[in-house]
């Protein structure tokens, strides 16, 4: 039970995150989220929104395997995986805060999906 709620949060945090990049990117509340520059948010809009495609593709694949229940748990590990190493080197290559968004949150899941917490 903890695993899928878990699972659920880390869903809704990746919403939340396509929401910014693909929608609100150029926006003020977009730029204050990722402490963006009018010009650099313009500029990189494109980058964003492709960014916040692939993030709902992450949203795809857990929503996926819940889909499935029991059965969905080898789906849900994999596309954990990928949040969690995602949000490891983002949090290396970026931003600190990278990690503990996505990452943590990602391994945490992870963790309780794997041990069927």
């Amino acid at each position: 039970m903890i695993a899928k709620i878990l699972v659920v949060l880390v869903i809704l945090i990746h919403v939340y995150i396509v929401v910014l990049e693909m929608l609100l990117w150029n926006t003020a509340f977009g730029r204050r989220a990722f402490g963006l520059s009018e010009e650099f948010a313009r500029k990189t809009r494109a980058l964003a929104a492709n960014q916040g495609l692939y993030n709902l593709f992450l949203v795809i694949g857990l929503l996926w395997g819940l889909s499935f229940g029991p059965s969905g748990e080898l789906t849900r590990v994999i596309f954990l995986g990928f949040i969690s190493i995602a949000g490891i080197f983002g949090g290396l290559t970026v931003n600190g805060r990278i990690f503990l968004i996505q990452g943590l949150p990602g391994l945490l899941a992870l963790a309780a999906t794997w041990y069927r917490i």
